[in-house]
C-alpha cells in the first residue's frame, strides 16, 4: 500500500521497506513499532517498478518454515543431487558473469519488444503517442539493442567455451558489430513484412482489414519472429535465433527454422502444424495452408553413424506457389517450380516443373441413401 515509490510489506510482525537507488535496491527491516522511522528512510526511486520486481523475486527465494515434514529434506536432497553436471560445467559455473547464458525469459522479453517495434502499438498494451512517436520508438530500439548486445556477447562466449567454430575471440566486439548490423537490417525487414501483411489480407477472403491481420493472425506473428531470428542467424549469432523461433512455435503451432530463407509476400493461412526446415528456400508470394511440411527426406550419416550437419536437406519452393493443407514435400533435391499448385495431402519427394498442378486421385466414396439402409454388412 501507499505511494508507488515506497512499498511496505509486514511479515510476521516485521515491516520491510525497500527502494532502488543508484547503488541498487535497499531493504529496511524493523519491528512494526519502528516502522514510521524506517518509512522516512525509504527514499523515492524513479524506477519503483524495478524495485518491486526485485523485492518480489527475493521474497520468492525465501524458504518457508511452515512445511515441517522431515521427509521434505530428504526429497529435496535427492533433487539437488541431480545438478552435479551443472556444478561441474566450466562454461556456466566458472565462466565470468558477463559470458554466462541469458535466461530464456530474458530473450523472449527482448523478442517481444522487437516484434512490437515492427508494429508500434499493435502488440503492446497501449498505442504509441503520435506526438512522441519518434522519441518513443528510438528509445525502445536503443534499450533493446543494449540488451541484445549483452545477450549476443554472453551466448557467443558460451559457445566459444564449448569449442564452437566461427566464434571470434573478441566476443564483445562481435556482439557490438552484430547488434549494429541487426538494427540496420530492421528497416528492410519491416518493408518485407509489409508485403507479408498485404499478401495475408489479399489472400484471405475473411480478412476485413490489414490491422486485423497484424493484430490477430498467427501466421503473421510467426513470420515476423522469423524475420527477426533469421537476421540474427545470418549474422552468426548462436542460440538466440532458435529460442525466438521456438517461442513463436509454442504460441502459434508454426515451426519455422531460423535458417530458412523466405521471400516477401509470404502467407501462412490458419497455420497450425506448418513445418519449414532449416535449409528451405522459399520464393516470393508463396502461400501455405495448415499442416504443410517442408521437411527432410532422410538424414545422411558419416562413417561413425553420426548425422551429417550443414548440408541441404529441405526442398525449394519457387515464386507464386500455393501448397494446400496437409501436403508433405520432402528432400533437399526437391524443387517446386514457380506458379505451381500442390493439392491437399499430397506426398512429394521429387521435383515438379513450373505451372504444375499436383493432386491426389479423386477417391470414390460409397454414397447410399439412409432410406435404403438394410443394416450392416457382415
Amino acid at each position: 500500500e501507499g505511494p508507488p515509490d515506497r512499498r511496505r510489506n509486514c511479515i510476521r510482525g516485521t515491516c520491510l521497506f525497500y527502494s532502488l537507488n543508484a547503488e541498487g535496491p535497499t531493504v529496511y527491516s524493523a519491528p512494526r513499532g519502528e516502522s514510521n522511522r524506517l518509512k522516512r528512510k525509504a527514499h523515492s526511486p524513479a524506477v519503483a517498478p524495478r524495485a518491486a520486481a526485485w523485492y518480489t523475486a527475493r521474497m520468492n527465494e525465501r524458504i518457508p518454515d511452515e512445511f515441517d515434514d522431515p521427509r521434505l529434506a530428504d526429497a529435496l536432497t535427492g533433487f539437488m543431487d541431480r545438478f552435479a553436471d551443472c556444478r561441474r560445467c566450466p562454461t556456466v559455473t566458472q565462466a565470468s558473469p558477463e559470458h554466462r547464458l541469458p535466461g530464456r525469459s530474458a530473450v523472449v522479453e527482448v523478442l517481444d519488444t522487437l516484434a512490437n517495434l515492427l508494429f508500434p502499438g499493435c502488440h503492446s498494451r497501449e498505442p504509441v503517442p503520435m506526438d512522441r512517436f519518434d522519441e518513443v520508438v528510438r528509445g525502445r530500439i536503443v534499450r533493446s539493442a543494449a540488451a541484445l548486445r549483452d545477450m549476443i556477447a554472453r551466448t557467443a562466449g558460451f559457445m566459444r567455451g564449448e569449442g564452437a567454430e566461427g566464434i571470434p575471440e573478441d566476443v564483445d566486439a562481435f556482439a557490438r558489430d552484430a547488434t549494429i548490423d541487426f538494427v540496420r537490417a530492421l528497416g528492410p525487414a519491416r518493408g518485407v513484412l509489409s508485403e507479408d501483411i498485404q499478401a495475408a489480407y489479399e489472400g484471405d477472403p475473411a480478412a476485413r482489414s490489414t490491422m486485423e491481420v497484424v493484430m490477430s493472425y498467427p501466421g503473421v506473428y510467426a513470420i515476423a519472429v522469423h524475420r527477426i531470428a533469421h537476421i540474427l542467424r545470418s549474422l552468426g549469432v548462436p542460440i538466440l535465433p532458435r529460442i525466438m523461433s521456438e517461442h513463436a512455435h509454442s504460441l502459434t503451432g508454426i515451426d519455422i527454422h531460423p535458417g530458412a530463407q523466405i521471400g516477401p509476400g509470404f502467407f501462412i493461412d490458419h497455420g497450425t502444424g506448418v513445418v519449414i526446415g532449416e535449409t528451405c528456400v522459399i520464393g516470393r508470394h508463396v502461400k501455405l495452408y495448415q499442416g504443410v511440411t517442408l521437411g527432410a527426406l532422410s538424414f545422411a550419416k558419416d562413417s561413425s553413424g553420426n548425422l551429417v550437419k550443414g548440408i541441404k536437406r529441405h526442398p525449394d519452393v519457387e515464386d507464386n506457389v500455393i501448397v494446400y493443407a496437409g501436403a508433405t514435400i520432402l528432400g533437399g533435391d526437391t524443387v517446386i517450380g514457380h506458379d505451381s499448385v500442390i493439392g491437399g495431402n499430397v506426398w512429394l519427394t521429387h521435383s515438379v516443373p513450373p505451372y504444375s498442378k499436383v493432386y491426389n486421385q479423386q477417391p470414390a466414396p460409397l454414397i447410399r441413401s439412409s432410406l435404403d439402409w438394410e443394416g450392416p454388412v457382415i
